[in-house]
């Protein structure tokens, strides 16, 4: 079983300052958008995800013993029993009677997955740590799919079910909200006065011309339609929001200045 107090390298009495300081600094170090190793940074968001939440925390530091759900390794929760069947009614709205009732298994665990990956569906290979041994199953994850999202996957093992919980690693250019995603460009602000075009790179490697037309205002949002995440079960994507940073650039022609207290002037 992974140590998460010491993949974050933290104490086990450590505050939770403590535990945010130093998984944003791991974090940092081994993100795969900056060259970090994926299994590194999931075993650091898994770390964090577990120490940060009070609740998770306790039942890690006080594991039920071997035989009770949540005793099997590699992550996976594991339930066999009578009252399986209520707890497929309780998630999923199953009526009484189905395949899994009394001899069912249900196996839970979660997967982290790039913005990229869940841009355009990706698989995943698990190992199910069975009472008769491990089992190494492929599992597709569909494009679309948001953070926190789960899937059921039925027939990976016999008479039983595996639900994923899907999460996303932090991006370190946009940031997704629902099906649109949001990002800063930084502009000249002599560029927001006369107009310019930039070039944009969107999360399907597209490159895009954006064209900011003269007197545009700072922190303007512009939208490049249907460039953002699919929409799950459609066809459509969401919007791709661009929100225009400005900063004064260093070194600023002296008739533009001349220009401009000229203008203050009047």
């Amino acid at each position: 079983m992974t140590d998460h107090y010491q993949t974050l390298g933290v104490a086990k009495n450590a505050t939770p300052d403590e535990i945010k300081k130093s998984y944003r600094k791991l974090a940092s170090q081994h993100h795969p958008d900056k060259g970090g190793d994926t299994a590194t940074f999931q075993r650091i968001e898994e770390a964090y995800r577990t120490l940060s939440d009070p609740e998770k925390k306790n039942q890690y530091d006080n594991p039920m013993p071997q035989g009770f759900p949540g005793g099997f390794p590699g992550g996976f929760h594991f339930q066999q029993g009578p009252d399986i069947n209520d707890i497929f009614s309780q998630m999923f709205g199953m009526r009484h009677g189905n395949p899994f009732s009394h001899q069912g298994i249900v196996f839970r665990t979660q997967v982290m997955l790039t913005l990229e990956e869940m841009y355009t569906g990706t698989q995943r290979v698990l190992n199910l740590q069975l009472p008769t041994g491990t089992k190494v199953v492929n599992v597709d994850v569909p494009k679309g799919i948001d953070s926190g999202s789960q899937i059921k996957y039925e027939n990976i093992v016999k008479n039983g079910v595996l639900i994923i919980e899907f999460h996303a690693i932090q991006h370190l250019r946009f940031e997704r909200k629902n099906a649109d995603l949001y990002c800063n460009q930084s502009i000249s602000v002599l560029d927001l006065i006369v107009g310019t075009v930039f070039h944009f790179n969107t999360i399907s490697g597209r490159t895009l011309e954006v064209k900011v037309n003269p007197k545009t205002q700072p922190w303007t949002q512009l939208k490049l339609p249907s460039q953002g995440m699919p929409i799950s079960n459609s066809h459509s994507y969401g919007d791709q929001i661009i929100l225009l940073k400005p900063f004064i650039p260093d070194n600023i022609p002296n008739e533009i200045s001349e220009t401009i207290l000229r203008h203050r002037a009047v």
